[in-house]
């Protein structure tokens, strides 16, 4: 079984009641631990975030990096 961490997160609004999540987590299973960046689409009902879409990120700083010009160059 993997539970998970949040370590940081911070979020970005859009919309009438939409917004974009960039977290910083940890998954710890018997295995060991490891660390990812999450970005997660979500969207507010009443004072409740529901979530759309996720995708995860690898740890390592120059794939980050290269993630980050490509979004910046679109």
């Amino acid at each position: 079984m993997v539970e998970f961490e949040t370590i940081k997160a911070e979020e970005v609004k859009f919309g009438s009641n939409n917004f974009i999540e960039v977290a910083r987590k940890k998954a710890v299973s018997e295995n060991g631990e490891r660390e990812f960046i999450s970005i997660s689409r979500g969207y507010y009902l009443d004072d409740t975030k529901k979530w759309r879409a996720s995708i995860t990120l690898p740890d390592e700083k120059e794939k980050r990096e290269k993630i980050a010009e490509l979004v910046k160059s679109l």
